[in-house]
């Protein structure tokens, strides 16, 4: 099945994929549980929800995605936030389409949605590069070599 969609720099996931009934292809979301449009920011987002479940280990149910955010006075929504089992913010994930180039305007995004979420590490990627940071207490940043898993206990 030829989904129009570029192998990404994510180890393959299998992901469940169907036409919905405008014909057009859906893939089902293990967060939130449900179908929704395969566009290409989907593509990658659901290539990292897999990598934060299998890899990671964060439970499905602990992932939010699209999660609403109030900043300065303006609804947004996070597009993966991964938390502990106690329900603690682990890793804030910003996605972006293949196509769009990584900037310096989308990591400043995150860290703007950080500033009301408060996590202590923040990836961005479109799938086929990525940037990863480790956010300290005084909230300087630091380049991350790998993405935390969910603490097991």
């Amino acid at each position: 099945m030829d989904l129009g969609m570029p192998p990404l720099q994510w180890p393959p996931a299998p992901l469940k994929i169907q036409r919905g009934a405008s014909g057009k292809f859906e893939v089902m979301c293990l967060a939130r549980r449900k179908w929704v449009a395969l566009e290409p920011e989907e593509w990658v987002r659901q290539h990292v929800i897999h990598h934060c479940i299998d890899v990671l280990n964060y439970p499905a149910g602990c992932i939010a995605v699209e999660r609403p955010l109030v900043l300065n006075g303006m609804n947004r929504r996070a597009d993966i936030v991964c938390h502990t089992t106690d329900g603690r913010a682990q890793l804030l994930v910003e996605c972006k389409a293949p196509e769009i180039k990584l900037s310096q305007d989308a990591v400043s995004q995150v860290a703007r949605y950080n500033m009301v979420l408060k996590v202590p590490a923040m990836l961005v990627t479109n799938g086929l590069e990525h940037v990863a940071y480790q956010i300290g207490p005084d909230g300087t940043a630091t380049p991350l070599e790998a993405l935390p898993s969910c603490p097991v206990g």
